[in-house]
C-alpha cells in the first residue's frame, strides 16, 4: 500500500501550484500545504505531451512513481500536495540520478 494518496482533480493541481516550486532537468517538483487538519501526504504526477507519445509519457510515469513510492513516506512533508512535472529530459535521465535529484528537492522542502 502506498504512503500517500493520488490526485486526480484539476483543481488540487492547480492549486498544488501557489506552492514551493522545485526544477530540476528531468522534472518540477511542486508542494502545498493543503492547510487542513489531514496530515495525509497526496501525490499527483503528470507528464505534457511535449515528452513524447503515450508509451513514453507512461514510462516516465512509472519512473516517477516508483521515485514517490520509495522516498514520500520518509521525505515527504504531512498535510501536504506533492506533484511532479515530468520534462522531456526526465526519460532518457539515469534512475540513480533521478533519485538523487529528487532526494535533494525533498530535502529542501523539509527545510
Amino acid at each position: 500500500m502506498p504512503p500517500y494518496t493520488v490526485i486526480k482533480k484539476r483543481a488540487d493541481f492547480l492549486s498544488a501550484n501557489r506552492g514551493k516550486r522545485f526544477a530540476r532537468p528531468g522534472f518540477v517538483l511542486l508542494v502545498s500545504d493543503r492547510r487542513d487538519d489531514d496530515p495525509v501526504k497526496r501525490l499527483g504526477i503528470t507528464i505534457t505531451k511535449k515528452v513524447g507519445n503515450a508509451v513514453v509519457r507512461n514510462r516516465m510515469r512509472r519512473r516517477l512513481r516508483a521515485l514517490m513510492r520509495e522516498m514520500l513516506e520518509e521525505k515527504g512533508k504531512a498535510g501536504a500536495d506533492h506533484i511532479l512535472i515530468g520534462r522531456e529530459g526526465g526519460i532518457e535521465m539515469d534512475f540513480a540520478l533521478l533519485r538523487s535529484d529528487l532526494h535533494m528537492a525533498l530535502d529542501r522542502v523539509a527545510r
